[in-house]
């Protein structure tokens, strides 16, 4: 009998360890640190993300650079990118955006663009 508690016992070790990391990946909803944010293609995306957000609002904001992020891989890409950039009175601000990109289709979204508090 000890055995087969020995055994009941693993198995419950195992199933909690199993769900404890299920929800710590549901908890973070599959977002993941951008690990080298000087990537050329994260730098054009966050460089993409200002200029659209300057032709919506016709602010002239002008990008300075990606600072940090996160991605999430879904049928494409999201990301969520800290931006460095300067407004039309030369000063310096940050700003948080969110880009879904999909390059076989050559779409890509800006989900919004806002100044960091």
């Amino acid at each position: 009998m000890g055995t087969h508690n020995s055994l009941l016992v693993t198995i419950a070790v195992v199933i909690c360890a199993i769900a404890t990391t299920s929800t710590a990946y549901i908890k973070g909803n599959g977002w993941e640190q951008i690990p080298n944010v000087n990537d050329p293609m994260v730098q054009e995306i966050g460089r993409w993300a200002v200029a659209e957000h300057a032709r919506q609002a016709s602010d002239g904001l002008q990008f300075k650079r990606v600072v940090s992020g996160m991605f999430q891989v879904v049928s494409g890409k999201n990301f969520k990118l800290r931006i460095d950039a300067v407004n039309g009175d030369s000063k310096d601000g940050a700003y948080r955006a969110q880009v879904y990109d999909q390059p076989w289709t050559q779409t890509r979204t800006l989900e919004y663009f806002v100044p960091t508090n």
